[in-house]
């Protein structure tokens, strides 16, 4: 009876203290050292831009781009919804984009144009998904290719430390710079 008590009173205390106590404290140190972060940045979520034409499109997302509920579909290389799904984006991404860019093929649809992320809610796009979509975005807005490509070009984001990866663009922060655009 002894150990149970003593073990029920480590539950209860270390529940306190890294449950309520901890987090807490992370989120008062939050507050102090870097207020507008601490709040969340709507910049950091991708958003839903399916309905307009003329803005850049986000990445895919299993999660309809909720910020609640973020996940990855789980489904590995030999399953056929994976496959079906991929087919899937593709084939939508070349419609909307091929009549803007002649010669598109879906080997040259870049991935992260038709695979989801991890999250569901990644705001960034590679460069070359931008790229291709300036076209679209160009004629739609009525504004000249290489005005969009510089707006893509002030846009590009390094690989962290330089490090691996391609250049990505925060398609988001994209999208408010092409609307503030005359």
């Amino acid at each position: 009876m002894r150990e149970l008590r003593i073990a029920a009173v480590a539950v209860i205390a270390f529940t306190v203290v890294l449950g309520l106590a901890y987090p807490l404290a992370m989120t008062g140190v939050a507050q102090v050292a870097f207020p507008r972060a601490a709040d969340g940045k709507t910049e950091l979520i991708g958003k839903d831009y399916s309905k307009d034409a003329s803005l850049f499109q986000s990445r895919p997302s299993v999660t309809g781009y909720a910020p609640d509920a973020t996940f990855f579909n789980n489904q590995g290389p030999n399953q056929r919804d994976l496959a079906d799904q991929l087919k899937g984006y593709v084939d939508d991404y070349l419609k909307r984009e091929r009549p803007f860019t002649p010669g598109l093929t879906a080997a040259k649809v870049p991935s992260d144009a038709v695979t989801t992320s991890a999250s569901g809610v990644d705001p960034l796009i590679s460069e070359d998904n931008a790229r291709i979509q300036a076209n679209r975005v160009a004629r739609e807005r009525g504004l000249s290719l290489q005005r969009v490509l510089v707006l893509i070009d002030d846009h590009v984001q390094q690989p962290l430390f330089g490090l691996g990866g391609p250049k990505s663009v925060n398609v988001v922060k994209l999208n408010d710079a092409l609307k503030e655009m005359r």
